[in-house]
């Protein structure tokens, strides 16, 4: 769920983005009631509660090789677009920051996930709060939905950062496009 306007829910379904009322059935997903924060569909029967901004989920369709090429996301709080993903199989959530040459994240999320940054190429980085000592390293997989990019830099840093920042190393890959509070990210290569 990206979103909701009253009764209707913003889904993206089959990559697609669709606004869809309580009660009405769009591509075999049927919602059954629309709050703020979560929305009811059910597909073949089978109920499921979807939050904002969680992760996107397969609610009867084969799993995904992570052979997609398209990424939708809608605006949150604040304008900002927000992602679940995973880094190497595991789970962390993004912030799209264009600002950011590489992928970011605080020292604890990379042991959290299980990189073993202290390998990386040890350097100085200049944030917003001055110089701070830092690794960089290359990801083998980043995923959002049923989009996998391998071999991705990252930067980890000693402050915690959370949400973790979708930065120019992932983002340079895809074709960026705004429709208003929907963010359309077309994977180049």
């Amino acid at each position: 769920m990206s979103g909701s306007l009253g009764d209707k829910a913003l889904l993206v379904i089959d990559g697609q983005p669709r606004t869809v009322a309580a009660g009405a059935t769009v591509a075999g997903v049927k919602v059954i009631k629309v709050t703020g924060s979560e929305t009811v569909v059910e597909v073949g029967g089978k109920r499921q509660t979807l939050a904002l901004g969680g992760a996107q989920v397969n609610l009867g369709g084969a799993a995904s090789a992570g052979s997609g090429t398209q990424i939708v996301l809608a605006a949150g709080p604040g304008g900002h677009f927000v992602a679940n993903g995973s880094i190497n199989g595991s789970a962390v959530r993004f912030v799209v920051d264009t600002g950011a040459t590489t992928i970011a994240m605080g020292e604890a999320d990379a042991k959290r996930i299980g990189l073993d940054y202290t390998r990386g190429q040890r350097g100085v980085v200049r944030t917003a709060n001055g110089d701070v000592p830092a690794y960089r390293v290359s990801l083998r997989e980043v995923r959002i939905g049923d989009v996998t990019v391998h071999g991705v830099d990252a930067t980890v840093l000693p402050a915690p950062m959370e949400p973790m920042l979708l930065g120019n190393s992932f983002l340079s890959r895809f074709q960026m496009r705004r429709d208003a509070d929907m963010l359309v990210l077309e994977k180049r290569y």
